[in-house]
């Protein structure tokens, strides 16, 4: 199978031409530009992040989801992630056989507990609850995907018999679960029989490969078919090393320190983030640079998606959009190449 690069965004909160922060509405309508481009420059995949917090402007990915789907025409469509835990998988499913249908079956959904906690005060969920709030509803909305009639009894909403719900599917809905690196996260994946995409957003990405592994094993002993496996990862793409290192630092940085003011980390130091662009999960260069590590990603954990986060902290638009152009014009083309060389070398 060959390899397919999307791009994810938060609609992170930006600065303008003129280092002032742009209003969050210039920004969503900037995120739907930046999708225009990506399917004009055959990027495979944008991904619409979920978030309810000040720093990131996309609560509602499937609204802008909808706004991109009227501007493209080839470009898959999905959320990165839906954060299930706090949402109601019956309004998900409607939200997204909804998408599928206007974009002529272009939607994916990538759902996952998020990153963050808000959204589970905001809806009026309980902290203690999430573990079971997660389990249940991912295997509700697993049912929704597959069966046109839903029977279906938990702990978190009342039981439903033979319930119909609509519009309903006339092809598949790509359905990915989002795994930040637990075994028990990967197991349940495939007791779903779901499609696995993981995070993983710091340190070598190899050391992802026993849970791919596990992934296999776990398919083999319970008789799944093996599904595409897909990393979500953030980057940047410039003209040279140099430059995408210097355009990223200082807007990667305001991001880190201001999450780690809420968590407890130390802030973060240049040397640290060099390290992390040469040794670990960062994808940040050039064209060339960004391809080999990406291409040696994917070859090394054995996977046929990569989609990376383009947009971290208040980076302007303009130079968003220049790196999108970029990874969809010259990155994309060498990886494949990459990627296809290393199989026939490995024959």
């Amino acid at each position: 199978m060959q390899i397919e690069l999307g791009l994810d965004t938060f609609g992170d909160t930006a600065l303008g031409a003129d280092g002032v922060m742009k209003p969050q509405d210039a920004v969503l309508r900037d995120v739907v530009d930046q999708a225009v481009l990506a399917d004009q420059v055959g990027i495979h995949f944008i991904g619409i992040g979920e978030h309810h917090r000040e720093d990131f402007t996309v609560s509602a990915p499937e609204v802008v989801l909808a706004a991109i789907a009227a501007r493209t025409s080839r470009i898959k469509l999905g959320s990165a992630v839906t954060v299930l835990s706090s949402d109601d998988p019956i309004r998900v499913f409607q939200r997204f056989s909804t998408l599928h249908a206007l974009s002529n079956g272009r939607a994916e959904v990538i759902v996952g507990r998020g990153s963050f906690t808000e959204s589970f005060p905001l809806f009026g969920h309980a902290l203690e609850d999430y573990e079971v709030l997660f389990e249940e509803k991912l295997d509700l909305f697993a049912r929704l995907v597959r069966e046109p009639e839903v029977t279906w009894q938990g702990q978190i909403r009342p039981a439903l018999t033979r319930q119909r719900v609509f519009p309903t599917l006339s092809s598949p809905l790509p359905v990915w679960v989002g795994v930040g690196g637990s075994p028990e996260s990967v197991v349940r994946v495939v007791r779903q029989d779901l499609q696995l995409m993981l995070a993983i957003i710091g340190g070598d990405p190899r050391r992802f490969k026993p849970y791919v592994d596990l992934y296999h094993r776990a398919c083999a002993q319970m008789g799944r078919e093996v599904k595409p496996i897909g990393i979500h990862s953030p980057g940047h793409v410039a003209a040279t090393d140099e430059l995408a290192a210097e355009q990223l630092w200082p807007h990667y940085r305001a991001m880190y320190d201001r999450i780690g003011r809420e968590r407890g980390w130390p802030p973060t130091t240049a040397e640290r983030f060099m390290a992390e662009i040469q040794h670990g999960s960062l994808y940040v260069g050039s064209p060339e640079t960004v391809a080999k590590k990406i291409a040696g990603a994917v070859t090394a954990l054995g996977v046929t998606r990569f989609d990376m986060k383009y947009a971290t902290g208040p980076m302007p638009h303009e130079t968003l959009m220049e790196g999108i152009r970029l990874y969809g014009e010259q990155v994309i083309p060498m990886v494949q190449d990459m990627v296809a060389g290393a199989k026939v070398a490995a024959q």
